[in-house]
């Protein structure tokens, strides 16, 4: 193993038993793009009969990981003749050990297909949709009850504001916290499951039983025409994160006044305060969602209720810094993670930002921002925005971030998964990182890693 296979040559004798026409042996790198938290893997496979020249160039050694390559080859003029190499090493083979030459690419390249797939392997990390179904179960952090059939649902007042009209406008005039609203519905059919099935639609998007009556188009038709037709859920919720319509909960962070003294920071924008729904924080992060609990048992809570102000929850901006709060939410709300998000408009008075003045500190990569947020989200048990961050750090492995990634990641504080494609990025490219000066920085302990790999990919000249 060890050698590049693709660079042996495109063609060589025929297998006994086999047809008369060359047969051509492709085995290189892979390529593999990710939608979602899946992937899609692509290997070079052995390919049998001529092949056009066109169709050679479309074939690409570049690694491809998560919709992006690594970093594209570079060609030399040094290259080897492999292929003739190659006619002179088998010139005086039989023809049987070539084909169990063949055979044995072909066994190597379906291990590393595995391994591969193996390496991009990961828990697999709660939805928007599953958490927003246990919101619905668990009933966390309710404020308003609707009765239907002497039936009580508790249910959240910004979640069926945001999804249906009529809830909406039904809400709107019973603002106080906990109201009972009896539910008069027009529909006929409509029962105690059928009820709670609906509700449990506008909160997840999808019906939470099997009853043969949805299938009823004329029911429907009737139920959209009552309550409106919703948008989808990744609709509605990016509307409620844009307006916070019936925002119950604050987020403020403490800092160093010292800080803030020395370099003139202005204090209210330090205190800015972010809007955002305990149904949410306490549905996406089991952190928020025990704070909140605690505050129910010591009381807290209700004093909020009586004097109808929001929940203020007070972060430490040294462990949660305010330039990713947004970052936070949005993901709490989108399942999306948008870096873009911190460069909008400038942090003025973010903690962090000003200890970076005050180390000396260039700012701050892409990765770099994602490592720190993936600490955060660890902190906050948000295993999405953990994910998010990790296939942030592993688009923008290169030849330039390697090191710094690999140094990361092998830390106990470090992403596992992003440091399994590192090491599969070195593997794949080390004959250039030979040639850079990337290794003179590489640790022996990742050196060895990668030429003990039976999947290594490298050149002679």
């Amino acid at each position: 193993m060890g050698a590049n296979a693709s660079n042996y040559p495109h063609s060589c004798s025929p297998r006994v038993g086999g047809n008369s026409q060359a047969q051509q042996t492709f085995i290189g790198t892979s390529s593999y793009s990710q939608q979602g938290y899946g992937c899609e893997s692509k290997l070079y496979s052995l390919d049998h009969g001529h092949e056009k020249p066109q169709d050679k160039k479309k074939r690409t050694s570049g690694l491809a990981t998560l919709k992006k390559k690594f970093i594209k080859r570079r060609k030399s003029n040094r290259s080897a003749d492999h292929a003739k190499q190659m006619r002179e090493l088998l010139s005086g083979w039989d023809v049987r050990d070539v084909n169990a030459l063949v055979e044995e690419y072909e066994g190597t390249s379906a291990l590393k297909e595995l391994s591969l797939q193996a390496s991009l392997a990961r828990p697999e990390a709660r939805t928007l949709q599953k958490d927003m179904a246990d919101l619905y179960e668990y009933k966390y952090c309710t404020d308003v009850d609707l009765i239907f059939q002497e039936t009580c649902f508790p249910v959240h007042r910004a979640i069926l504001a945001a999804r249906c009209p009529f809830f909406k406008t039904l809400l709107s005039s019973s603002p106080e916290y906990g109201a009972e609203i009896i539910m008069d519905i027009s529909t006929a059919g409509i029962d105690m499951p059928m009820f709670s099935a609906l509700l449990h639609y506008l909160y997840t998007g999808e019906f939470g039983m099997e009853d043969s009556r949805f299938q009823n188009v004329d029911i429907l038709v009737q139920l959209s025409e009552e309550f409106g037709t919703p948008n989808s859920l990744d609709v509605d919720m990016r509307g409620l994160f844009d307006y916070m319509c019936y925002y119950d909960v604050v987020l403020s962070f403490s800092s160093d006044s010292e800080l803030v003294e020395a370099f003139g920071g202005n204090q209210n924008c330090l205190d800015e305060e972010l809007k955002a729904h305990k149904a949410i924080i306490s549905a996406r992060s089991p952190f928020f969602r025990n704070l909140l609990q605690r505050r129910i048992r010591t009381g807290e809570e209700i004093t909020d209720r009586t004097l109808r102000t929001p929940t203020r929850i007070i972060l430490d901006e040294s462990i949660i810094p305010k330039k990713y709060a947004k970052v936070i939410l949005h993901c709490m709300y989108t399942d999306v993670v948008d870096l873009s998000v911190l460069h909008c408009s400038p942090s003025v008075g973010s903690l962090s930002e000003v200890q970076a003045l005050v180390a000396g500190k260039p700012n701050m990569t892409r990765a770099e921002e994602a490592m720190e947020l993936y600490h955060i989200a660890l902190f906050l048990e948000f295993n999405m925005l953990a994910q998010g961050c990790e296939d942030i750090i592993a688009e923008s492995i290169s030849l330039d971030t390697l090191i710094a990634i690999l140094k990361w990641s092998s830390h106990p504080y470090g992403s596992k998964w992003v440091h399994r494609q590192a090491l599969h990025f070195l593997c794949e490219e080390l004959s250039q990182v030979m040639t850079s000066d990337v290794f003179y920085e590489l640790s022996k302990d990742h050196l060895l890693t990668a030429i003990q790999s039976d999947y290594l990919q490298s050149q002679t000249y």
